[in-house]
């Protein structure tokens, strides 16, 4: 993002709210997103999770109840969530927090088709929701 002013990408707020389970950000250029949970654990940017490499991605698979626990601060530039799995090694900086919010709607839809290509659920059972309790559990993300 050439010629973008770095100091627009920090966030002024940063809010959990964990009966949503959504992490609110509003940056200094006056953008604001609201982050599903689900989709920052599966974005992590951890090695474990994005590989070490182009094609080393590990799919990340029933976690839709996952709840963020705590979150540590990174020095000036990001953040560390710690989630209700145990997984607390993504650093998320402010660049890509900014982006997962302005890249969220794609992003989640590409990790939908992943998901329903191995035949995969976001359940925590591994069982997908029968179409009746779909919407009462996990729901969908906008």
């Amino acid at each position: 993002m050439a010629g973008l002013d770095p100091r627009a990408v920090i966030p002024t707020e940063i809010k959990l709210h964990q009966s949503s389970r959504l992490l609110e950000l509003t940056f200094a250029d006056g953008s604001s997103y609201r982050l599903p949970y689900e989709f920052l654990r599966v974005y992590s940017p951890s090695a474990d999770v994005r590989g070490h490499g182009p094609g080393q991605e590990t799919l990340q698979v029933g976690k839709c109840q996952v709840t963020i626990t705590d979150v540590e601060a990174v020095g000036h530039y990001a953040i560390r969530p710690k989630f209700s799995d145990g997984h607390d090694t993504g650093i998320y900086s402010w660049d890509y927090l900014h982006e997962l919010g302005q890249r969220q709607e794609p992003m989640w839809q590409q990790y939908l088709e992943r998901m329903r290509a191995v035949g995969a659920s976001r359940e925590p059972d591994g069982n997908p929701a029968p179409p009746a309790a779909a919407a009462h559990s996990c729901g969908h993300h906008h």
